[in-house]
């Protein structure tokens, strides 16, 4: 009985040294391969893990690393590693929503006051429903929400990521619509670009903390 037990505390301790000793290489292809990479990192490697559950707002505007291996990352492939080599990330899975591309020129009432926001906000409205400006030329030149600089372009939008008021808005319009209304924030003019359409909008990412 003790010889038996000796022999499975020593493939224990040869199976830790080895975990201990892998190359990150062979982590990475080990991980790929495995039937459940939690389950691995958890009771082979003896590493720390997180889960995390990573929405994608916007496609082509990434906010960061998470947000673009959420995206272009492909399932079950590890990436890293980050942080001088302290930490890998493994795509375990990803989850469809809706994107809708639209543009948009905001008028902000913590800068300007309601009475200015409101009298630009009408002009410009009637102005591009008449055509006598373009949006472009519109929103570089009024947008006060950071979009200035892309000419009123705030890319392809996940269902879900904008003021309530405004997706309510938008919901149903076709492409080449301009709507404007007032939420609590300022005063909004959106035009519809993209016709929606879906596209990745969730993953499920792992982080391996290898030291």
């Amino acid at each position: 009985m003790k010889g038996i037990v000796g022999l499975f505390v020593g493939i224990f301790v040869f199976s830790l040294a080895q975990a201990q000793t892998k190359k990150i290489s062979d982590i990475k292809k080990e991980l790929e391969a495995s039937v459940n990479p939690p389950l691995y990192v958890k009771s082979v490697l003896k590493k720390r893990f997180v889960l995390d559950t990573v929405p994608i707002i916007r496609i082509g505007h990434f906010n960061g690393l998470p947000d673009s291996l959420a995206y272009h990352g492909q399932i079950r492939k590890v990436y890293g590693p980050y942080d001088n080599g302290k930490i890998l990330v493994q795509v375990l899975a990803k989850l469809p929503n809706q994107f809708t591309r639209i543009s948009q020129i905001f008028l902000d009432t913590t800068v300007l006051s309601y009475a200015s926001v409101d009298s630009i906000g009408k002009l410009l409205f009637t102005e591009l429903k008449a055509g006598k400006i373009t949006f472009e030329e519109a929103a570089t030149k009024w947008s006060m929400g950071g979009e200035n600089a892309t000419k009123g372009d705030l890319g392809w939008v996940a269902q879900g990521a904008l003021i309530p008021k405004i997706e309510q808005a938008i919901k149903g319009r076709r492409v080449g619509d301009v709507v404007a209304l007032w939420t609590k924030a300022g005063f909004h003019i959106i035009k519809i670009t993209g016709a929606p359409k879906q596209d990745h909008g969730y993953a499920l990412l792992m982080r391996i903390f290898l030291k």
